[in-house]
């Protein structure tokens, strides 16, 4: 079977989730009676009178404009002591629909009518990062200046945590379905004022303040698969106890989560698909192998081709594999291309740069630009990589496989197991890591110790950058993207061998099941050849559990992952899965996850 990563699947596969708000009830009341009376003045205003925000605008409207905000918040504040914060909230051409409160990345609480206000109940002694972010009745948002509060240490002769311990359901339980009750015990030196559980890092039900502490779910709100289980428990003076926790898994054939629908059939027909990516206007371009750049324009496949590039071999992995669009893609109309070219008798992998077309922008203007020849290949077809994407230094990155050779990720004077930063025309940067000691080619290298990093994904706004390398024996991973970084391939893979200057995943999981199911590292999760990442961002519509993370695939056992953030110890959770096998994915413009599929695009929404 020719597949992009197939051949890779096929040799080795044998082988191997606090809401919280505490806003009185006449305020819960008046924000269920008045906001969508409220949102209901800002559509008609939006169409076409002069009360609500503009949009594009008709005569005499400009385009929305973002409201604005500025955080209220004490300097101090006492660890389990309650305090009150606002945000001063307004927009210049329309209605503010709410304001969320944030503790770092962390949601606290929503509020949605004027005063915004928050009461919020520091848990521990330190700094913590307090913003607001306001959202207009378009979808328009922006973020306050961040807040420094120092939470000092609980006050009074109590200062001593409470303990927890998750009783069921017990770690590693597996199949577990229907209705589940989550249940603790907990102990105070004075009292426990109250037990609340989370499921992948979202409270589920009430506080429990009495005992025996317990709460029931329903499974059937989460996807089946992997999730993470915990309880802590709370005291008068405000002192928390450490998270008990459990590593489960939920059985059933659930392919998303409540609150999100799956279309695997939003677009079909194509050929052997590789890379997708999204232009500002809300076309989608995929790359297929064999070298055709296909088109996606309100929810179609357009039937003439963007480009054919030229001379693609596209056999086994080879071919037409990355594709990437420029930061300013609205004015100059640039798409890169990653592609294996015909090269006389040699074969070597490309980046061409296309450009729209200005009479119909649906198809290039058929001139392919260089912006960077890499080395001959090997006779080995596999591992080229191929990923692209631009970072928020406006810099062009450039994943590269190990061309099946293993001693060329730790040779710095190779380009091949690398991750490459260049510059938009294919120049390379002064200030990359290795320049000044490298010469030629060489002087590119960001990152390097990889072997086949056939997808990865920068996060909007931050930067941060995933890396997914497949792996070879026992670990598929997701390392975090660092200049210099050496992943230490060949020498280690996943948390095996992990020697001095080597950087570790994040997360890895295995080839085959551990014994007994989900234990060590990787958890629940097995598959041959991870594929596709995506940064899912902190104002889309998912639910709130899902939101602010990276989501992840598996080419040959179909699942689509969920890894959180440092703040829940980067714990991963299942979120669906396709019946396709996955090659890469994107969170769209429209706040939807889009996965690309060998011959199609499945779509994930939240209404």
């Amino acid at each position: 079977m020719n597949t992009r990563l197939g051949w890779h699947a096929a040799r080795h596969a044998a082988r191997s989730r606090r809401t919280t708000r505490h806003n009185e009830w006449r305020r819960k009341r008046a924000a269920a009676v008045f906001l969508p009376l409220l949102l209901l003045a800002a559509t008609l205003g939006s169409c076409g009178g002069n009360g609500g925000d503009s949009g594009s605008g008709g005569p005499g409207t400009g385009p929305n404009q973002p409201p604005a905000v500025a955080l209220v918040a004490p300097a101090t504040a006492t660890a389990g002591v309650l305090v009150n914060l606002s945000a001063n909230a307004s927009d210049s051409d329309g209605l503010v629909a709410r304001v969320d409160f944030l503790l770092g990345t962390v949601l606290i609480g929503t509020d949605t009518v004027a005063p915004y206000t928050l009461s919020w109940t520091p848990a521990s002694a330190g700094s913590a990062a307090l913003s607001a972010r306001a959202f207009d009745s378009l979808g328009a948002v922006s973020d306050s200046a961040v807040v420094n509060v120092t939470v000092n240490p609980a006050t009074g002769s109590d200062i001593a945590p409470p303990n927890a311990t998750l009783i069921a359901p017990a770690p590693l339980a597996d199949g577990l379905a229907g209705t589940l009750v989550l249940s603790a015990g907990a102990s105070d030196n004075i009292g426990v004022a109250g037990v609340e559980f989370q499921v992948d890092g979202v409270r589920v039900g009430a506080e429990v303040t009495n005992a025996p502490y317990a709460v029931s779910i329903d499974t059937n709100a989460w996807a089946s698969g992997q999730h993470v289980v915990r309880a802590r428990a709370r005291d008068a003076a405000g002192n928390r106890s450490p998270w008990s926790q459990a590593l489960v898994r939920f059985g059933g054939s659930r392919s998303a989560p409540a609150g999100v629908s799956r279309n695997e059939s939003w677009v079909s027909g194509l050929n052997a698909a590789t890379a997708i990516a999204q232009a500002p206007d809300g076309r989608i371009f995929i790359a297929e192998q064999g070298g055709q750049i296909r088109v996606v324009k309100a929810g179609a496949l357009l039937a003439t081709p963007f480009h054919n590039m030229l001379a693609v071999d596209s056999s086994g992995e080879r071919g037409a594999i990355g594709i990437t669009l420029h930061p300013n893609f609205a004015s100059n109309g640039f798409v890169y291309v990653y592609h294996t070219r015909i090269n006389g008798a040699a074969r070597n992998n490309r980046v061409s740069r296309l450009v729209a077309g200005t009479g119909n922008a649906d198809v290039s203007n058929g001139v392919e630009t260089l912006i960077i020849d890499l080395p001959n290949l090997s006779n080995a077809s596999n591992h080229n990589g191929g990923a692209m994407k631009f970072g928020s230094d406006g810099k062009l990155y450039v994943a590269v496989g190990d061309n099946a050779n293993t001693a060329h990720p730790q040779n710095l004077a190779s380009v091949f197991g690398k991750m490459l930063r260049l510059n938009d025309d294919g120049s390379i940067p002064t200030d990359n890591p290795f320049y000044a000691t490298q010469t030629g080619q060489a002087r590119a290298v960001w990152a390097y110790g990889l072997r086949n990093p056939f997808t990865f994904a920068v996060q909007p706004g931050t930067g941060r950058m995933h890396i997914n390398d497949v792996g070879q024996v026992t670990w598929e991973e997701i390392n975090l993207g660092a200049a210099g970084a050496n992943y230490g391939w060949p020498g280690s893979e996943g948390p095996d061998n992990l020697g001095a200057g080597t950087t570790a995943p994040l997360y890895a999981y295995r080839h085959a099941p551990a014994a007994p199911a989900g234990s060590g590292p990787g958890g629940f999760f097995v598959g041959f050849a991870i594929a596709g990442g995506a940064f899912y961002p902190a104002s889309g519509p998912f639910p709130e559990g899902l939101r602010n993370k990276y989501f992840f695939a598996d080419f040959v056992n179909h699942f689509i992952g969920v890894l959180d953030d440092a703040a829940n110890d980067h714990a991963v959770y299942s979120f669906g899965s396709v019946s396709g096998s996955p090659v890469d994915m994107l969170v769209g413009t429209d706040g939807a996850l889009y996965v690309l599929t060998r011959g199609s695009v499945a779509r994930f929404a939240a209404p």
